[in-house]
């Protein structure tokens, strides 16, 4: 597959887009998509700095709880 090739079917794609959702709801349509990849990001970050802090707290030693002076 050569790159002439590969941006013939960007453009296929392209022409799809716009006959799908028309011109004008175009920029309402790239605007939501990077609102959206924006929000994916942070939720990406904010899950990562859970599990970070979860590895962090996972690490301490836990103090053992008397078990034998059940009632």
């Amino acid at each position: 597959m050569s790159l002439a090739n590969l941006g013939s079917h960007w453009w296929v794609i392209l022409i799809i887009v716009v006959l799908l959702f028309g011109a004008p709801k175009l920029p309402a349509l790239a605007k939501s998509m990077g609102q959206s990849m924006r929000i994916f990001k942070n939720e990406i970050k904010t899950n990562k700095d859970e599990d970070a802090a979860d590895k962090a707290t996972a690490e301490k030693p836990v103090a053992d709880s008397d078990t034998s002076a059940k009632s």
